[in-house]
């Protein structure tokens, strides 16, 4: 799930602060995402510890949840759960609820996350988790340094990015009601919808948030992380088995 920044343009935004404002707001937001990342990975090694990890995994690959409409009811929980932590973490009233809420979009992104894991991590190479990690690492650091240095304001994306994304996520639920592969096509079509979507987040940070809105614009920019690495790690995936 994707989130906006539309709501931040205001005089407060982070376009008319001075320069130490906005280096500071830059620099907690960043702060705030390699946060988020390190609580995904360390959350996922928690889970592989405790048992949880296969746990969960065999619950939605081989348990209630295998059948054709399993996913659905996955993916239609996670964007519930999206939508309350993008909520609380806009909060202007509670700064603890801002944190409440990126923490819990963490957590929907590790649980999630478990399946693919499972999978790249028993069925696949193992080179294929580090290797989609540095590359998705490399694409965010890439495209994040393009806007920097440009300046350029991609706000012209946000329409084009919704009705991909609104798109992408038919092709997923007829997919899942049909049963058809959605295939190797897809796959790069979202890495650069989440490509798309960085640019996006990262002119925003630049540009519309509030100044003391750096716990939202962190989650904007996890998922898009999150997103990229998804299928990154499904490319990698795809192409080992060939």
């Amino acid at each position: 799930m994707q989130f906006s920044a539309e709501p931040y343009r205001n005089p407060q935004a982070v376009a008319h602060a001075t320069v130490d404002e906005r280096a500071s707001f830059i620099v907690k937001t960043y702060l705030h995402l390699t946060g988020a990342v390190f609580a995904f990975v360390l959350l996922e090694a928690m889970f592989v510890v405790t048992g949880i990890f296969q746990m969960v995994a065999e619950f939605i690959l081989d348990g209630p949840l295998s059948g054709r409409f399993g996913w659905l009811i996955v993916i239609g929980l996670f964007i519930a759960v999206s939508w309350v932590a993008d909520r609380w973490a806009r909060s202007d009233t509670s700064s603890a609820m801002q944190y409440v809420g990126l923490g819990l979009y963490v957590v929907a992104e590790a649980v999630i996350f478990i399946p693919l894991l499972y999978i790249a991590a028993y069925f696949s190479d193992p080179a294929v988790i580090p290797t989609a990690g540095l590359v998705t690492l490399v694409l965010f650091g890439g495209l994040t340094g393009i806007v920097f240095l440009t300046r350029k304001d991609f706000s012209f994306l946000r329409g084009i990015l919704g009705m991909l994304a609104i798109g992408a996520l038919g092709f997923i639920i007829a997919g899942a009601i049909f049963g058809f592969n959605l295939g190797l096509i897809f796959s790069w079509a979202m890495v650069a919808l989440a490509c798309g979507y960085i640019l996006y987040h990262t002119s925003q940070i630049m540009l519309y948030y509030r100044t003391d809105q750096h716990v939202a614009a962190s989650l904007a920019l996890f998922a898009d992380v999150m997103l990229l690495l998804w299928y990154v790690i499904q490319i990698l995936m795809a192409r080992g088995r060939r």
